[in-house]
């Protein structure tokens, strides 16, 4: 007789997590990978104006590098609600879920 916490013959053992996921847990994992890159997005997006050529004909003025810098904070601030109501959706349907099976 095997031990009960031995894995049997070509499967996973026993309290393995499944090979797959569901589809709306898969896409909440990815949306919440997502937003813990966008504060790194966000300080990569913030420093592009520094590699702007600052002397010659080709100098971009700094109102353009300011005026891209608040693009920059806008949108991260817009991409940060984006995901804050994706995950308030989530948090109403499982809770919905959770009185109907009750």
């Amino acid at each position: 007789m095997k031990p009960p916490d031995e894995a049997p013959p070509g499967g996973d053992p026993p309290g393995a997590p499944p090979l797959f996921l569901e589809r709306q847990s898969y896409r909440r994992r990815r949306l919440m990978d997502a937003a813990k890159l966008l504060p790194i997005l966000g300080a990569a997006l913030f420093l592009i104006p520094l590699f702007w050529p600052t002397e010659g004909e080709a100098a971009v003025p700094m109102s353009r590098a300011m005026v891209f810098i608040f693009l920059v904070w806008a949108g991260l601030i817009g991409a940060a609600a984006l995901f804050s109501l994706c995950v308030r959706s989530w948090g109403n349907a499982d809770r919905a879920g959770k009185t109907d099976a009750d």
